[in-house]
């Protein structure tokens, strides 16, 4: 766990780097009440064992935390610190916690602080919201009554987005709060204006372009991608994303964009279109559609539960969207490869 008072220093010396995996929930039984904790398990040791990833992001909109119970939600942290760190003792557990109110949030976040996390997420308050001075009372309630590194969690599925100067303003007032996933990738000229604002805030972005732009080698953005699917896009006997982001990292743009290209990683990406983060029935509408993610996930060839779907409130996956992400995944040669060399 890093403490309040470390946060700042934990991140400005690397502490959020490599490649972070945002977890779904494989669910089980009758209409997916259930979890499957032995494909959860699995999952987990297979991101940080069998691929090295050093990062995992939990509880989060890929897993769909808006289906989950309290008592799921806790538990589904402690295992996933439990399998990551006896695999690997230095993974990085992020811990998305917010909830419909900023009591239960308290208690999420304590209890993440309590198991091992070491960085917990508030997602932009999915409930009705004063803008950003309800967000920063929002953050402000949890850091005093915390001691861990905090970090904002700006999407627009959250209903509000949170302007450059308002997660400025949130990070100046509140020293736990040390970095960002920014989420609303129609627009990079957030990103930008943050880091002029507030240098020092560790910036994941999701729209991706901006790290070929050379946005990690002006300090703009950081080295980790702190929360995305790269279980998705790699397999332990090609690990092609793991090949690409290197490169990236080493400042070798040029090589990057080659082998994202040769290695059909951006054919693939374009080839599975946005079932992962809209559904068709409210296409203004940005969404962590997890019934996509786990379809995927399946067609490598990962355990999600006898249960394929999302629970409610998210709808059924057609069968359009899983011809379309499987006839990608093939094509990428990655179908069924997920413990072929494990």
């Amino acid at each position: 766990m890093v403490a309040a008072r470390d946060a700042r220093e934990w991140a400005a010396s690397g502490g959020l780097h490599g490649l972070g995996d945002s977890l779904y929930t494989p669910f089980s039984g009758a209409d997916g009440d259930d979890i499957d904790w032995d494909a959860y398990r699995t999952l987990v040791r297979y991101c940080v064992g069998d691929l090295g990833h050093e990062m995992l992001w939990l509880t989060s909109g890929v897993g769909e935390w808006w289906s989950l119970t309290m008592t799921e939600r806790k538990k589904l942290l402690e295992v996933a610190v439990q399998e990551a760190r006896a695999i690997a003792p230095a993974t990085v557990i992020q811990a998305c916690t917010s909830a419909p109110s900023a009591k239960d949030t308290l208690e999420l976040t304590r209890h993440a602080q309590e198991h091992g996390a070491d960085i917990c997420y508030l997602q932009t308050p999915p409930m009705e919201v004063h803008a950003g001075e309800g967000t920063q009372r929002f953050f402000q309630y949890i850091a005093d009554r915390t001691d861990i590194a905090l970090g904002l969690f700006n999407s627009p599925s959250s209903g509000y987005v949170l302007t450059a100067a308002e997660m400025a303003q949130i990070h100046h007032a509140i020293p736990a709060v040390v970095a960002v996933k920014e989420g609303v990738q129609d627009s990079i000229s957030i990103a930008a204006a943050l880091h002029g604002l507030a240098p020092e805030l560790v910036i994941w972005e999701c729209d991706l372009i901006v790290y070929r732009a050379g946005w990690l080698q002006a300090g703009i953005v950081g080295p980790g991608q702190l929360g995305t699917v790269c279980y998705l896009y790699e397999t332990p006997d090609d690990l092609r994303y793991r090949a690409y982001w290197q490169l990236i990292w080493d400042g070798q743009i040029r090589e990057a964009i080659a082998l994202a290209q040769e290695s059909g990683m951006d054919a693939t990406s374009a080839a599975m279109g946005s079932w992962f983060v809209r559904y068709p029935g409210r296409p203004d509408y940005f969404t962590h559609w997890g019934e996509a993610f786990k379809h995927a996930a399946a067609v490598i060839g990962l355990p999600i539960g006898d249960y394929p779907h999302s629970r409610p409130p998210q709808g059924i996956l057609p069968e359009q969207a899983k011809t379309q992400i499987q006839s990608a995944i093939e094509n990428a040669g990655l179908a069924g490869k997920a413990f072929v060399s494990a």
